[in-house]
């Protein structure tokens, strides 16, 4: 059921955003100036620039509290609130901004936060990955003993719909040269459609591996499954409600998981220099 509010709640708070900028930005070209339309379109633009930047530019990873957004977004809230007479007039007029306000510290401190992440004993440094079974693009089967006898990078992803999702992987193509130097076998999984992965698998032409993990029981086995972790709508596109929490595994060649990030913040994901250090630590 949280997850499913999380769902809702993804799909619906920018939308809201938008039709308060619009809103206000009529107010105050149409209208007498007011400092709380002001307020209130400075919050809520911002709600909308932050989601928007999220597809438009290739951003792997934010803080977990974006300073800067969320400074604006307070500044607009506070000039709403002290605006000359505002306190004394119909409170409804302060309803928009406190929603938009409310929404986003929601959404840093419930929607992006995945809890109880790190007591997850199926992936522990030291030991052994199990056997995994997925499916290629050509959706035949192979397992994780495909990858032994070479350092392996295991990241699981929540689909190509997940901007920073896509951000990461083209982040890792950028490593490219570098990571297949230390001999290392790249492996992207994601419970996506086999036809998503594919053109996946072809823009990014390299030598990487393009995985499915079928009814995300590579997911459940491995205690990484984000249960109605698509925003609501997205399953119009073909997309299961079901996906993965963002996930990296290191393996050296003998399969032994030398590093782990299971993020407790979507937006929150290691640089892809901590990988090749990883390499480096675990062949010396």
């Amino acid at each position: 059921m949280r997850n499913l509010l999380k769902s809702f709640f993804i799909s619906i708070f920018p939308l809201i955003g938008l039709y308060v900028t619009i809103t206000n930005c009529l107010y105050l070209f149409q209208e007498s100036f007011e400092f709380r339309y002001l307020g209130t379109f400075v919050s809520s633009s911002t709600i909308v620039f932050f989601f928007l930047i999220l597809f438009i530019k290739p951003i792997a990873r934010t803080e977990a509290i974006p300073k800067i957004y969320t400074s604006l977004i307070f500044l607009g809230f506070l000039t709403s609130i002290i605006s000359e007479g505002v306190l004394y007039q119909d409170i409804s007029n302060l309803l928009p901004v406190t929603i938009l306000f409310l929404g986003w510290i929601i959404y840093l401190k419930w929607y992006s936060v995945f809890e109880k992440r790190q007591n997850n004993n199926q992936i522990k440094i030291d030991n052994l990955l199990p056997h995994l079974e997925f499916e290629n693009i050509n959706k035949e089967k192979i397992n994780t003993s495909s990858f032994i006898g070479n350092p392996a990078i295991y990241i699981f992803y929540r689909g190509n719909w997940c901007p920073l999702c896509m951000a990461q992987i083209k982040e890792i193509a950028e490593q490219y040269k570098g990571l297949k130097q230390r001999g290392v076998s790249i492996i992207f999984i994601s419970p996506q459609p086999h036809g998503y992965t594919k053109k996946l698998a072809k823009k990014f032409s390299l030598d990487f591996t393009f995985l499915k993990d079928v009814d995300n029981k590579v997911a459940r086995k491995l205690n990484i499954i984000s249960e109605n972790g698509i925003p609501f709508g997205f399953q119009a596109l073909g997309y299961n409600s079901d996906t993965v929490m963002p996930t990296v595994i290191i393996t050296d060649k003998n399969g032994k998981i030398v590093f782990a990030d299971q993020t407790d913040n979507y937006r929150v994901r290691p640089e892809p220099e901590t990988f090749i250090q990883v390499l480096n630590s675990a062949t010396n």
